[in-house]
C-alpha cells in the first residue's frame, strides 16, 4: 500500500485504483495518461512482463467509463536489453491500443535512446494512422532537425524542456538558453504541425505562449502536466483547453516519488510537512 506521503504524486499500485484515480479528474474535465512505474529492465523477462501489463492496461482502459491514454517508456520494455526486444513489445502494445482505441504515447529518456524511439515512432505513427505519439526534449541540440523530421507525421508529438543531464556538447544547460529553445520550438510545432501538439510544461509562461500560439495559428493542442504538481491550475486550464494529467501507479513507486520530491522546493516541503504530521 502506497503511503500518503507519496498518494500526491503516485495514483496507487494497480490498475484499478489509477483508474479510479482517473474518474475522478475526469469529473473534473482533466484527462489522463497512465504510467505503469518500471524502467531500465536489462533482463527480458521483466521487460516482457511489464509490455503483457500494458496490453492488459489498454483493455482496462477500453472496457471502463474513463478518458484516459497511456504512456510506455523504452527502457521499461527492453530497449535495454536489445533494440529488438523494444521493437516487438512497443509493436505489440500499440497494436492493442489501436484495436481498443486508445492512445499510446513513446516517452523519450535520455540521448542515446533518442534514434530508435524515433523510429519506432514513425513506423508505428505511420502504421496506425496517428494512434502514437512521442516526446522530444528542448534541451536537447538536436530537437530542431527532429521536429522537421516528425512534422508530416500523422501522430502527436510532446514537447518537454528535459530532464536528463545530458553531455553539453549535446544538449543546452543554461535554463534561459533551454526556455529559449522550448519557446522557438513551439513556435516552429503550432506553425508546422497539422495538431497533435502536446505541450508538456508546468510553467505559467510556456503555458500562456501556447494560448498565444493557438489564438495565432488555430492549431490544435493539449496541454499535459504531472500529478500533484499544479493540479488547481490542471483543472482550471481544463476549463478552456485539453488537459491530460500524467498518472503514473505501480509497485515500483517509491524511486519516483523521491524524484518527485526532490525536484521542486515546495514538493520537497510537502513531504516534509507530511512527515511531521502538519
Amino acid at each position: 500500500m502506497i503511503p500518503p506521503i507519496a498518494s500526491r504524486f503516485v495514483a496507487g499500485e494497480t490498475p484499478a485504483e489509477a483508474l479510479d484515480h482517473v474518474a475522478e479528474l475526469n469529473d473534473g474535465g482533466v484527462k489522463a495518461i497512465v504510467n505503469l512505474l518500471g524502467e531500465h529492465y536489462h533482463d527480458r523477462a521483466p521487460a516482457d512482463a511489464d509490455a503483457d501489463a500494458y496490453v492488459d492496461l489498454v483493455e482496462d482502459i477500453a472496457h471502463s467509463d474513463v478518458d484516459a491514454c497511456i504512456s510506455v517508456k523504452p527502457s521499461q520494455i527492453g530497449l535495454g536489453v536489445d533494440d529488438a526486444a523494444f521493437e516487438e513489445n512497443i509493436e505489440r502494445i500499440a497494436a492493442a491500443a489501436a484495436e481498443h482505441d486508445v492512445f499510446c504515447w513513446i516517452d523519450m529518456e535520455d540521448h542515446e535512446t533518442t534514434d530508435v524511439t524515433l523510429d519506432a515512432y514513425e513506423r508505428l505513427a505511420t502504421e496506425y494512422g496517428g494512434g502514437v505519439g512521442v516526446c522530444v526534449q528542448a534541451n536537447l541540440k538536436r530537437t530542431e532537425e527532429d521536429l522537421e523530421r516528425l512534422a508530416p507525421l500523422p501522430g502527436k508529438v510532446r514537447l518537454v524542456k528535459g530532464a536528463y543531464d545530458e553531455p553539453s556538447e549535446l544538449a543546452y544547460k543554461k535554463k534561459e538558453r533551454v526556455n529559449e529553445a522550448y519557446r522557438e520550438y513551439l513556435e516552429y510545432m503550432f506553425e508546422h504541425f497539422d495538431g497533435g501538439v502536446a505541450v508538456g510544461s508546468h510553467d505559467p509562461a510556456m503555458i500562456e505562449y501556447a494560448t498565444e500560439l493557438h489564438d495565432e495559428y488555430g492549431t490544435d493542442f493539449e496541454l499535459q502536466m504531472l500529478m500533484g504538481v499544479r493540479e488547481d491550475a490542471q483543472f482550471d486550464l481544463a476549463e478552456e483547453y485539453e488537459t491530460y494529467q500524467y498518472v503514473p501507479y505501480g509497485s515500483k513507486w517509491f524511486s519516483y516519488f523521491y524524484r518527485r520530491a526532490m525536484e521542486r522546493k515546495e514538493n520537497l516541503l510537502f513531504a516534509v510537512r507530511a512527515v511531521l504530521g502538519r
